[in-house]
């Protein structure tokens, strides 16, 4: 590969990791939601992608404290915890609503209440900092990021978890620069359908779970 053939990289700091730099174009209301598996994973994707040109990235998940098939410890956590500027929380409390896994689903609705507080205590971190300028890769995200995910918040809007109107809230009380990206359910969101400026439907045609297999380790968690 000749030199000009090189791909362009972000600029690196003298340990080879990702300089922090300002988004020029984010502050987008991103909305993927559907019945096919994806959904987070385009998410985590895009969070990567973002931390890795020395953007400011957190990820907060509703609904993912684990379930009997399914370990709370998530291969995404690990990888996270690698790249600088890229960082992450769960409300989810172990079980999954609605399930018959032993857990009370009154307390899935006391975390997924934790976990919209908990979001908007972060948007209320990126109205108070300047967006369009870099951001410590380590610093607390409650003190600004640039790209907040707030993962399986639609499952949790759908579900009844959290009200359906407190996400538009969060949606309308964004600060510009903020790029936000919602994920989850099943059911189309169309609270959210004229506030977004994406939406994605991850549409299924055929899920290994409907002929009775499980969630796989480094595919599924």
């Amino acid at each position: 590969m000749s030199e000009d053939s090189e791909p362009r990289r972000s600029p690196v700091d003298d340990d080879g990791a990702p300089a922090p730099q300002a988004p020029a174009e984010f502050g987008r209301v991103q909305v993927w939601w559907g019945d096919g598996k994806g959904k987070t994973t385009a998410a985590l994707g895009m969070g990567f992608r973002a931390a890795g040109h020395g953007y400011r990235v957190h990820c907060l998940q509703f609904m993912k404290g684990g379930a009997a098939s399914v370990e709370d410890v998530r291969g995404e956590y690990a990888a996270i915890t690698q790249v600088d500027g890229f960082s992450y929380e769960h409300s989810g409390h172990y079980g999954w609503h609605g399930f018959a896994d032993g857990s009370d689903d009154a307390d899935h609705a006391a975390k997924a209440r934790g976990g919209l507080e908990r979001a908007r205590d972060l948007i209320d971190g990126a109205r108070d900092v300047d967006l369009s300028a870099p951001l410590p890769l380590d610093g607390d995200p409650a003190n600004g990021v640039h790209m907040l995910i707030l993962d399986e918040i639609l499952y949790a809007a759908n579900r009844g978890l959290v009200d359906p109107d407190d996400v538009v809230g969060l949606v309308e009380s964004k600060p510009e620069g903020l790029e936000l990206v919602c994920t989850g359910g099943h059911d189309h969101p169309d609270y959210l359908a004229d506030r977004a400026d994406l939406v994605s439907e991850v549409r299924k045609e055929r899920h290994p779970i409907d002929a009775g297999q499980r969630a796989r380790k480094g595919t599924e968690f």
